[in-house]
């Protein structure tokens, strides 16, 4: 997932608004730490569940805004957050319905992770560290900064 991440780095800018649907331990982070790492994040990219977002300024451009939605009920909480949507690249974990109007182009992540693989219980596991098992992912670009390029 964390190569998966890197390549989208390659065709990010400024602006781009990323969202990432997937169950726990699918990869979300693990795709959202390589992409940090393409850019040149510093600091540790790291799940930002109780936080809920963490800037993270990048050697290769825009900061790289990383933002968990799980614990949001309303999408009206997003505000609150005062991200800099226009100026970075913003990747939303768990923003599916959530990111409706903040930007007429998204780029949409679903991981699929397949079931029956290993169990991740209690705390003492990190759902992004559990061993590679085979995902799907579907990549799809909405609206018309996605019109024409080739993910």
């Amino acid at each position: 997932m964390g190569a998966l991440g890197a390549r989208l780095a390659a065709v990010l800018r400024a602006g781009d608004l990323v969202v990432l649907t997937g169950p726990l331990g699918a990869g979300k982070t693990t795709m959202t730490r390589g992409l940090g790492a393409a850019l040149g994040a510093r600091g540790q990219v790291s799940s930002p569940t109780f936080v809920l977002a963490r800037t993270h300024p990048t050697t290769a451009g825009p900061d790289l805004v990383h933002v968990d939605a799980y614990r949001l009920s309303d999408p009206v909480e997003l505000d609150d957050l005062d991200l800099d949507w226009d100026g970075s690249i913003v990747v939303v974990e768990w923003g599916r319905g959530m990111v409706d109007g903040v930007s007429d182009s998204v780029l949409d992540v679903e991981i699929v992770r397949a079931t029956g693989g290993a169990a991740v219980t209690g705390d003492a596991v990190d759902p992004d560290d559990v061993p590679d098992e085979p995902r799907r992912v579907v990549v799809s670009g909405t609206g018309p900064r996605w019109q024409g390029v080739t993910l």
